[in-house]
């Protein structure tokens, strides 16, 4: 059985563009793939959070995993900081990775060109701790957003620079981005991505969020002037996302519920979305409650954790033998 490896960051609570674009992908794998899913807890802290704020996302974010239908059984679900060899591996890569490299990170570049100050080294060697989440587990793909190939790229070029130095030890991951929903835009700027960091809390549908406030986001959603629904991403970006919002929930091709409305105003395509997302945060709220009251998630991590460090912990051996770190 081919493997698959991914990890979500939970700086924040989850959000309908993680769902869409990554926890309902690893729900659909699980049954054909050796699924590794990790809450990356370690990538949290290139900025500072409150530490009870960050606990709380950390214990939302493994009940949601479990609640949006990822199965303890199938797949090995745990927290990065409870597998070492994440940061052991991540350190090593960083010998192997060039500045230059990191220097053309988008994350880090945007950083550079706002000309924040004060970004940390471990936001700047984050993609060498991304590298080592990646090939600890030697997976075949890594699915990811169409906005993060360029991290499962730079994976592949130290992966090959290491196995040209030291013999074949890392296998080449390939990524692999969804067609429809892998990158869910603000629903108030769809310019950008949907994210947890949305100042202003209209643009962004998070997987708790009351019914009522997610249906008001989505009615309040940013459209355009043009008045006709129809599909056209560069020209009615906000009408395209809230078109692969629906299309992405309800399993109808985009086409079809373009033409269902083509004839109709936006607010009864809006309504339409609403409908769907509210309906799908239902049932996602009520197992996520059941989950938090059956006193599993403990538990969860702790078999995560043991059946990831297997892998990993054999994978960081190897490593440390092959340069002579050990003897």
């Amino acid at each position: 059985m081919k493997r698959m490896v991914s990890g979500i960051k939970p700086t924040g609570s989850l959000t309908l563009g993680n769902y869409i674009g990554a926890l309902r992908n690893f729900v659909r794998y699980q049954d054909d793939y050796e699924m590794i899913v990790f809450i990356a807890n370690l990538h949290c802290i290139t900025e500072y959070q409150d530490p009870a704020q960050l606990s709380k996302n950390l214990k939302d974010a493994v009940a949601l995993y479990i609640a949006c239908g990822l199965d303890p059984k199938k797949s090995t679900i745990f927290l990065q900081t409870d597998v070492p060899a994440h940061a052991t591996l991540g350190y090593i890569l960083s010998c192997y990775t060039y500045m230059g490299e990191l220097n053309r990170m988008t994350q880090f570049k945007d950083r550079m060109a706002k000309n924040e100050g004060n970004i940390s080294a471990g936001m700047y060697t984050y993609p060498c701790l991304m590298a080592a989440d990646i090939l600890l587990y030697n997976p075949d793909y890594v699915p990811v957003g169409d906005d993060q190939k360029q991290h499962v790229e730079l994976t592949r070029d130290i992966a090959a620079r290491f196995n040209n130095k030291y013999t074949e030890t890392f296998k080449m991951p390939e990524p692999l981005v969804q067609k429809v929903g892998a990158r869910i835009m603000s629903l108030s700027d769809p310019s950008k991505k949907m994210s947890k960091s949305d100042e202003t809390n209209k643009g962004c549908i998070y997987l708790l969020d009351d019914l009522k406030a997610a249906r008001k986001k989505i009615m309040s959603a940013v459209t355009d002037s043009v008045g006709a629904v129809q599909l056209d991403k560069v020209n009615q970006p906000g009408l395209y996302n809230l078109i692969e919002i629906a299309s992405s929930l309800s399993g109808r091709s985009m086409e079809e519920i373009a033409e269902e409305f083509k004839d109709q105003g936006y607010g009864s395509l809006k309504r339409y979305v609403a409908d769907v997302v509210c309906a799908e945060l239902e049932k996602i709220q009520k197992r996520y409650q059941e989950v938090l009251d059956s006193g599993i998630l403990e538990e969860v991590m702790a078999e995560g954790a043991k059946k990831a460090a297997v892998i990993a912990d054999a994978t960081v051996a190897d490593v440390k033998k092959k340069i002579g770190l050990q003897f």
